[in-house]
């Protein structure tokens, strides 16, 4: 962001509103706020050699440990719009106040007001071990907006899953041949190996033609189980890529009265009828639960991801055999918990319209569900239907005035991206969205493929010198000046060397900021903290030679090949040792401390110590 035509002693603000859905992680979501940029490694280049595009590189930055000269400052107002459970903030210390069930206010404590050197980290969770539902509402002036969310419960036990009938639908033409093939084999096999045995299944392959299984679903034994998997293994790859008929074929296979079908496919995605795959999709998402995996090197994204989002689903994609059982495995669980099959949502009383999505899917245990509109009058009755694993599943939600909140008005923009996004990454075929698009982006002031942001300075300012201004940042929370080179300082000087690399067997540490680093051609400290301030004349090497030739020796013996360790020092002398952390086979505390504890420093050094050590 660049702001021009601020003259002596103006006060400038600037207001930025965005709009994001978060969505959860294993029941937990999260926001992040940004705040700082680290600088860039920008070789021995002088900042004046650096312009164009490029030239935010050199934004100047503080040294290690100095203060912004701003103060950083957020509080957030939570509105889950559900019951709430636990709420924390891992990067900041705050206070937490809650309104109410579904409701929080989270604010900084005093001590942080200079936390703009590391990002805001915000998690929360929801409560309960029902499904629950939740309604936001907001009163615009001359439109209304509502937010319908289904949420699966934090804990899910497996007698909860109703039982479900799969198709799965094969790529096996010319383009699958061989590698992509393979990876698909291993995919499905996994896949198929994992159903229940109250489970259905059916598997359709196509290329030119298609192929299928079994003429109607096939319950999953072991032996129906076997045979699909002889079936699948014996596929060799040839021919077109009639993916749009075999959507269509596999739609109108017979299916297993009073189970949720899932449609999962399995290509690379080499084909040309992407829209009408959606299109299809979009017309059939009350039949099915699609889910797509991108299979090899070079997958067609927008089909897989297309496919995905029209089906409300997520994208799975599956490089190489060996990644091919971490992606199986993760589909699987992403799918074996569905809690809620045949939704659906009535309004009685409650007069909406522009409702998205037109159908909903399952409610599956690590994906919730929302539903967007507009409405007229905060009154009348929300009904949510369904099938659980215990029966029939119902749930009347009441509308009234008092939950109309004029803070929510998220909810405009989140309705306009979602049907800015369904028309322009996957509209319907023949349908011109341009203009529809263009509209929604000025009616609702969003950037688009189609609109921009211009803001036109109503004060014409034709004379006076420009002066640029670049505001010096921290550095991030625990990163040194020994991070990068060739940036440059707020006062303008260089930044401390590029590489933590000094001379062979020494420790040398900055006296400026305390930063220590202990280089070998195999061991070496990229980066520590200490709070003393030593010249390195007055460090001897003979002692860091011995030291680092035990270090090298232990590192080979235990197989390491990363260790974090901190040390406490009074006097120059090493009094105990704590490894942080570690990769390799083992490490020895013990034996570690005994070696440090043989390093005699500088008699002006106590405190801790961290330091970070590579084997190569």
């Amino acid at each position: 962001m660049k702001v021009a035509n601020i003259m002596p002693g103006d006060v400038i603000e600037v207001t930025v509103k965005y709009t994001e859905i978060l969505v959860p992680e294993d029941g937990t979501y999260e926001y992040v706020f940004p705040t700082v940029v680290g600088p860039r490694y920008t070789g021995e280049s002088k900042p004046s050699d650096i312009k164009g595009k490029d030239n935010w590189l050199v934004n100047p930055y503080l040294h290690q440990g100095e203060e912004a000269p701003y103060e950083f400052g957020i509080s957030v107002n939570l509105n889950a719009g559900l019951s709430l459970g636990e709420v924390w903030v891992p990067s900041h210390k705050v206070k937490i106040d809650k309104k109410g069930g579904d409701r929080a206010v989270i604010t900084l404590k005093p001590e942080e007001k200079n936390g703009g050197n590391r990002d805001y980290i915000l998690r929360y969770k929801l409560s309960g071990n029902k499904i629950n539902t939740g309604l936001l509402l907001y009163p615009g002036d001359k439109e209304k907006f509502f937010v319908l969310m289904l949420e699966p419960p934090e804990n899910v036990n497996i007698d909860m899953v109703p039982p479900r009938e799969y198709v799965f639908i094969v790529d096996v033409s010319g383009s699958m041949h061989g590698f992509p093939l393979d990876v698909s084999k291993v995919v499905i096999k996994k896949i198929v190996n994992s159903l229940r045995g109250k489970d259905y299944f059916n598997i359709l392959f196509f290329a030119g033609g298609s192929e299928v299984l079994s003429a109607y679903p096939l319950q999953a034994t072991e032996a129906n189980k076997k045979k699909a998997i002889e079936m699948m293994m014996s596929q060799s790859g040839g021919g077109g890529t009639e993916i749009l008929d075999a959507f269509q074929r596999a739609l109108a296979l017979e299916k297993k009265e009073g189970l949720s079908r899932i449609i999962v496919t399995a290509t690379d995605g080499y084909v040309s009828v992407e829209k009408e795959v959606f299109d299809l999709i979009v017309n059939n998402s009350n039949e099915a639960n699609f889910f797509a995996f991108g299979i090899g090197s070079g997958v067609n994204r927008y089909l897989i991801e297309g496919i995905a989002r029209v089906g409300m689903g997520e994208p799975f994609i599956a490089v190489d055999e060996k990644e091919a059982s971490n992606v199986a495995d993760k589909f699987v669980e992403y799918i074996k918990h569905p809690l809620l099959t045949d939704i659906k949502v009535s309004f009685e009383g409650f007069d909406v319209y522009e409702v998205e999505p037109v159908s909903m899917p399952d409610l599956f245990a690590r994906r919730p569900l929302m539903l967007y509109g507009k409405y007229k009058k905060a009154s009348g009755n929300i009904k949510v239907t369904g099938k659980t694993v215990k029966g029939k599943y119902v749930k009347n939600i009441p509308v009234m005035k008092s939950q109309e909140d004029k803070q929510n008005t998220a909810l405009t923009y989140i309705w306009a991206r979602e049907k800015i996004a369904r028309l322009a990454d996957y509209g319907r075929v023949g349908v011109d969205v341009k203009k529809e698009v263009t509209e929604l982006g000025l009616k609702y002031h969003l950037m688009t493929d189609f609109t921009s942001f211009v803001a036109v300075d109503r004060v014409i300012r034709k004379t006076g010198e420009v002066v640029t201004v670049k505001q010096p940042l921290p550095l991030p929370q625990g990163v040194s000046d020994y991070a990068v080179g060739g940036g440059y300082t707020a006062t303008g000087g260089k930044a401390s060397p590029s590489s933590p690399m000094m001379r062979a067997c020494e420790l040398s540490v900055d006296d400026r900021n305390g930063v220590v680093h202990i280089s070998e051609p195999n061991l070496f400290i990229t980066s520590g903290v200490m709070p003393a301030n030593v010249a390195l004349d007055d460090v001897g090497s003979p002692v860091m030679n011995q030291i680092k030739e035990e270090l090298e020796k232990k590192f080979k013996e235990w197989g390491l090949t990363y260790l974090v360790v901190n040390l406490k020092v009074d006097k120059g002398k090493v009094l105990s040792l704590q490894v942080k952390k570690y990769t390799g086979k083992k490490c020895d505390a013990a034996a570690l401390e005994k070696i440090f504890k043989k390093l005699q420093l500088p008699i002006e050094i106590q405190g801790n110590m961290e330091l970070e050590m590579h084997f190569m």
